[in-house]
C-alpha cells in the first residue's frame, strides 16, 4: 500500500469574485457576501492566481474527507455569490384554506388544518422568502440558510396523528435551483 505524501484540491475562482482567506473565509461577489469559518487542523489553504488551493500531508481518511468537504463548501459559496439559490415550494390544502405570512424573521401559517393558533417557521440567516399565491420562494447567497430555512417551513407543517394518505395538506418543496 502507497500512502500519497500531499494530497491537493484546486477551486477556480472566477472573474468578479473577491476570496479572501484568513481565520475565515470570505467570498465576495455580485449577489453578496459569505463568510464561514473553516477549522480542521491538517488543512492548509491559500489563494495564488485565481484559484485557492488546499492541501495536506500524509492524510488519513479523515484528512481526505475533510479537503473534500471543505472544497465542496467553498465551491458552494462561489456559487451563492455569483448566482444565487432558489428554493421554490408550493402550499397544498385540501380541507382547510391556509394563509401563509412573511413577518420580520418568521413566516407565519395560519388556519393549518383548522387549527385555531398559527404556526410559524424560522427564517435563517440572510434568506429571503416570498409568498406569492399558493407558492413560497426562497432566495439567499447562502446554501445552508435557504436550505435550513426551506425545512423549517416543511416541519412546521408536518401533520401528526392523521392518516397522511388523507390528509396532505403543508408546505412542500417543488424545485431547487
Amino acid at each position: 500500500m502507497v500512502l500519497a505524501a500531499v494530497i491537493k484540491e484546486e477551486i477556480a475562482i472566477p472573474k468578479g469574485v473577491d476570496v479572501t482567506i484568513g481565520d475565515n473565509v470570505t467570498v465576495k461577489g455580485p449577489q453578496g457576501e459569505v463568510s464561514r469559518r473553516f477549522k480542521y487542523p491538517n488543512i492548509s489553504m491559500k489563494k495564488e492566481d485565481s484559484k485557492i488551493i488546499l492541501e495536506t500531508s500524509f492524510p488519513k481518511r479523515k484528512d481526505k474527507s475533510m479537503i473534500g468537504t471543505t472544497r465542496s463548501h467553498i465551491s458552494n459559496m462561489i456559487t451563492g455569490v455569483t448566482e444565487g439559490f432558489t428554493y421554490n415550494m408550493k402550499i397544498v390544502f385540501a380541507h382547510f384554506p391556509m394563509t401563509v405570512k412573511v413577518n420580520g424573521d418568521k413566516v407565519n401559517i395560519d388556519n393549518f388544518l383548522g387549527e385555531r393558533h398559527p404556526r410559524s417557521a424560522k427564517i435563517v440567516g440572510t434568506a429571503k422568502v416570498n409568498v406569492k399565491g399558493d407558492e413560497v420562494t426562497i432566495t439567499g447567497v447562502n446554501k445552508e440558510d435557504v436550505g435550513q430555512t426551506m425545512a423549517n417551513l416543511e416541519q412546521a407543517t408536518k401533520i401528526k396523528g392523521r392518516d397522511p394518505r388523507v390528509f396532505q395538506d403543508g408546505i412542500y418543496l417543488v424545485d431547487k435551483n
